[in-house]
This record gives C-alpha cells, sequence and structure tokens, in this order.
C-alpha cells in the first residue's frame, strides 16, 4: 500500500501505579490524552489539523463501553470524519493500522490517528472478561485463564519438538537486555539464566519469566497519505505489506495446538511486500509468552516447524546480533499495557526504521516485520492474527 506511510508515533513511560515508588497511578483516560499531547509534540500538528479526519481506539472492558469510541474522541477534543474501535484484544493496533489504512488508500480520509491506552492496574480500571466456555468447561477441571492455557501448549510444543527451558529463558534474558536500554520500559535490571530458571512456576511449565507483566500506557501513531506526510515529517515509515487470519480451523479443535495463524498472514505480507523473511532487519513479534515468541519465529519463516529452540540456541538474537527480536524489551520487560500492549510492537519497529532508537539501535533497520496476535482460543491458541512489514524510504 505505497500511497499510505506512518508520520508520527508516541509512547508514554509505562507504570504499576506504584505510589509508594513515585509512580503515577492515572486513568486509560489520562493516559489517552497524554499519549496524543506527545504526538502533537512530535509531529507539530494541532488538534484542528485532525478535525475531519479518521480515528481509530481500541476497545475497552469498561460498562459503559458500547459508546466507548464516542466516549474517547469527546474526552479528547477530537472531531472525526471516520470513527472506528477494535476489539482484538492484543491484535487491536494491527487491525485498526489495517482499517486506517484503507480508509486512507480509498481516499476517505487522508490521516488516521490510532490510539491506544489501558490501565489495568489503576484503582478503578474494571475486572478481566470471562467467556461462557471457560466457566463451563475449563475452570471445573482447574483450568485458569491465559496462564493455564497457555502452559499446556507449552508443554505440548516441549514434548513434540525436544525444546528445553533454557531456550525460553534466552527469549526473556534478551529482551530484558533490550528493555534496560528502553527509557520507557518498566523493568531493566539484568536478568540472568540461572535468575530465570529459579523463578517460580505459575502453571508448570510456565515461569514467572515467561509471562508479561502488566503496566499502565498509553500509545498513539498516525497514518497520512504519503504526500501530506511530506508536511509533518522528513522520516516517513512505509507499510509494504501485511496479512491477517482469525479463527484458524474453525471447522475444528487445531490438529496442532502448537501452531498458529501467523504462517498464513506472514505469507501474504511477504507477497504483498515482494520480500521474504531473509530480509528482515528485526523481528518484533506479539510476546505475551516467551512459548509464543518460539512458535512465531517458525511461523514467521525465520526456521523450520519444530527447530524454534535450536533457531534460539544458535542466532543472536539481541539488538546487535544477527534477528534483532522485540528491541524495546517487549512486553516481557517493557510491559503489557492491558488491551494497547499491541502498540509496543509497531511503535518500536517505527522507531528503528526512523533511527531513533538510541543505544538499542539495530544497525541498517530499513525493513523490519511486526506480528500480532489476539484472544486464546478454547482448543486452539490464538484467535487473531497479524503480520506487518515496515520499511523505511
Amino acid at each position: 500500500m505505497k500511497d499510505v506511510v506512518i508520520s508520527g508515533y508516541s509512547e508514554t513511560p509505562f507504570s504499576r501505579a506504584r505510589v509508594d515508588k513515585g509512580e503515577p497511578r492515572l486513568t486509560a483516560e489520562e493516559y489517552y490524552a497524554w499519549a496524543l499531547e506527545l504526538l502533537l509534540q512530535n509531529t507539530g500538528l494541532e488538534k484542528k489539523d485532525l478535525k475531519g479526519q479518521g480515528v481509530g481506539v481500541i476497545g475497552s472492558e469498561w460498562p459503559h463501553s458500547e459508546i466507548w469510541s464516542a466516549e474517547v474522541v469527546q474526552n479528547l477534543g477530537l472531531e472525526p470524519k471516520f470513527l472506528v474501535r477494535a476489539d482484538h484484544g492484543g491484535a487491536n493496533a494491527a487491525a485498526l493500522l489495517v482499517q486506517g489504512a484503507f480508509a486512507i488508500h480509498a481516499g476517505f480520509v487522508e490521516h488516521f490517528l490510532l490510539i491506544g491506552a489501558d490501565a489495568p492496574l489503576s484503582i478503578t480500571a474494571p475486572g478481566s472478561r470471562t467467556w461462557r466456555y471457560e466457566e463451563d468447561y475449563m475452570k471445573p477441571f482447574g483450568t485458569m485463564g491465559p496462564n493455564s492455557m497457555i502452559a499446556m501448549v507449552m508443554r505440548r510444543y516441549m514434548h513434540q519438538h525436544n525444546a528445553k527451558p533454557e531456550h525460553f529463558g534466552k527469549i526473556s534474558i534478551t529482551q530484558r537486555q533490550h528493555a534496560s536500554l528502553n527509557p520507557n520500559a518498566y523493568l531493566k535490571k539484568p536478568l540472568t539464566m540461572e535468575e530465570y530458571l529459579n523463578s517460580r512456576l505459575i502453571s508448570d511449565p510456565l515461569r514467572l519469566l515467561d509471562i508479561c507483566i502488566w503496566v499502565n500506557g498509553g500509545f498513539a501513531l498516525l497514518l497520512s497519505r504519503r504526500d501530506r506526510a511530506k508536511e509533518i515529517t522528513d522520516k516517513p515509515v512505509s507499510i509494504l505489506g501485511f496479512g491477517e487470519w482469525h479463527n484458524p480451523e474453525a471447522e475444528n479443535q487445531l490438529k496442532d495446538i502448537t501452531t498458529t495463524g501467523i504462517k498464513i498472514a506472514a505469507e501474504q505480507a511477504y507477497k504483498m511486500a515482494g520480500k521474504r523473511p531473509s530480509d528482515m532487519k528485526f523481528f518484533q513479534p506479539y510476546d505475551d509468552y516467551t512459548v509464543a515468541v518460539l512458535m512465531q519465529l517458525e511461523e514467521a519463516g525465520f526456521c523450520s516447524k519444530g527447530e524454534g529452540g535450536r533457531f534460539i540456541e544458535q542466532t543472536d538474537i539481541s539488538h546487535r546480533g544477527d534477528l534483532p527480536v522485540n528491541t524495546s524489551g517487549g512486553q516481557l520487560s517493557a510491559g503489557q499495557a492491558g488491551m494497547a500492549g499491541g502498540f509496543l510492537h509497531i511503535v518500536e519497529a517505527v522507531r528503528q526504521i526512523r533511527g531513533e532508537a538510541g543505544e538499542r539501535q539495530v544497525k541498517d533497520a530499513n525493513i523490519g516485520l511486526v506480528t500480532a496476535l489476539g484472544g486464546l482460543a478454547f482448543g486452539g491458541t490464538f484467535i487473531h492474527n497479524y503480520a506487518i512489514i515496515l520499511g523505511g524510504e
């Protein structure tokens, strides 16, 4: 989609609302406002410049969520021509990016603001959702939420492909190293393999350090028609290709629970961009769990199915390595801002391509792959699957 580019971005610092540590305790609405303020500062735009354009917000689980998108734009003082919201969980940001790109490509708007924030650790945050199948078919047998579900996937993967705890540990340790170089990341203390292996089991074989850390935070991205982007930045980021796939193998439970729909989505993205996995300078995979990173390395084409553990063992995935992975620290260490968590990976990709990643800057980072996952499925893995290839000029 050559006529649409990313012309701006913003990301707030992350917090766990620890007032005793001087951290802010803000609502999701306040993080929305903060993210927009930072975007306007970064782009030199004013709110009036977005009047009559497009806006996309992430879904909410709040009691008044039926009109959440309307409340967000009202609170922010925005007057869009086109307003959408995404309810794709971890894939919210990717879903909005695709919708916004289509809106600009169709000539309906010239700019599209993607904005997302969440504050799961604030005192006013709502309780987590429960799907009916969890109550009826999972909790009675001791399966309690996403951690238990992904633990079964992880155990199956380890059994089927001879993966070792150390393989998952290397992912966690490397991403912590990246987080230590990210001013906005929440967890910065260096991590050792011994600390990883000694971290407590949450749902065997899933350890504490295999799981993302919840934070409060907000993000914004601005998509623009290419000719209009020149008024905003001299470093536009192109959307070279994207793909998506939802509820894979819908006719039945997955035949192999160690797979996702990323393989299909990535193939679409590579085809649209005219690129191959070997062309990617970095990879920003959705990382609510370490095992999700391992599976996506395989499905995105960086190694063969079942070879993820060996690939991790033999490959330098640091920001200076063979295939830099989650250079922001990812959700494992930078933090997962609730339903806005998927913004982290896109924002980091944009930052890398623009050469604005500071000490963790990847050399010659002119093209990279971002993936997004959302919604753990009953009898499967993830319902929403996205792959996006971004590149510089």
